[in-house]
């Protein structure tokens, strides 16, 4: 089992620790619906990215309620 030899101080326990901190989120307006979106990743609320449709909102979809 490892002992440590020496006391950690508190001042050095917290700056090994001052990294550790959340960073807040850094949310970007969607081009096409102006939804607060993530950065670097698909709208959810239109499935757009980059100025172009890649994903199909479920409104679009016709979902054939046998084939569920």
């Amino acid at each position: 089992m490892a002992v440590q030899q020496n006391k950690v101080t508190k001042s050095r326990r917290n700056q090994r620790r001052s990294h550790d901190a959340l960073v807040a989120a850094n949310p970007a307006e969607c081009a096409n619906c102006g939804e607060l979106k993530r950065p670097h990743h698909v709208c959810g609320a239109c499935g757009h990215y980059d100025a172009r449709e890649v994903v199909a909102t479920a409104e679009e979809v016709d979902l054939d309620e046998d084939a569920a």
